[in-house]
């Protein structure tokens, strides 16, 4: 197996606490949690999903997620899972996530155009309570490659817009704009991210007529107060 790179999974992986005890631990925490986030990418929801998808893998993959004996059981996984604090865990995904950013390449040519990352929240599938409503998560993702740099969630005591200002908290937003819908049209939390060193872009349809024609209208106003004849 070749040396891990800057942004190898694997090294933030191992980051995280373990919250197993060492005695009978038979696989690293890494390589478990690994196998977790690829068998979800592939589309396994489960704990049996999980450990069917890490069996049916070539064993050179295997090796190479950090596993060396045999693969562990379904079971193994959800003690895990059950018992794992999930803080720690999403955090190393985000700075795995910023990592592999910084270690790509922008795709601009001339290396001046903002990354873009988007703002979105949905409700998640199959979150539903018996006494209470889906899990409501809002995400900063960044565009151009498809990765989560920070999830929360969206209390019943809060909306999306003061979740945003939240997760934008102690975030880079240098050389980055961010993106989103009518609901983030705010000015706080766009003077959060011109503070902060970003940008912003955010969409108004029509949907939103009333935002839509204020907008349109302080336009126009500064249009004419741009072009109208100074005075004599």
């Amino acid at each position: 197996m070749s040396a891990a790179s800057p942004a190898s999974l694997l090294d933030f992986l191992a980051t995280v606490p373990d919250p197993r005890c060492a005695h009978g631990r038979r696989h690293p925490l890494a390589a478990m949690l690994a196998a977790v986030c690829c068998a979800i990418l592939c589309g396994a929801r489960g704990f049996k999903p999980i450990a069917q998808w890490l069996h049916d893998q070539d064993i050179a993959l295997v090796h190479a997620l950090g596993f060396t004996r045999k693969p562990p059981k379904w079971g193994a996984f959800r003690k895990l899972l059950i018992a794992l604090d999930p803080t720690p865990f999403e955090d190393a995904l985000a700075r795995w996530a910023e990592a592999a950013l910084a270690s790509s390449p922008s795709g601009a040519e001339d290396g001046d155009a903002p990354e873009p990352v988007a703002l979105d929240g949905k409700a998640v599938r199959g979150s539903i309570g018996r006494h209470e409503g889906a899990v409501h998560l809002l995400s900063l993702m960044a565009q151009r490659y498809g990765l989560t740099l920070r999830q929360t969630e969206v209390g019943s005591k809060t909306n999306e817009h003061k979740a945003a200002m939240g997760l934008l908290q102690g975030l880079v937003l240098e050389g980055r704009v961010v993106t989103g819908d009518a609901m983030f049209c705010q000015r706080d939390l766009c003077a959060q991210v011109v503070k902060d060193g970003g940008h912003y872009f955010v969409m108004v349809k029509d949907n939103q007529p009333e935002l839509l024609r204020d907008i349109g209208d302080a336009f126009s106003r500064a249009a004419a107060a741009a072009f109208s004849p100074s005075p004599a």
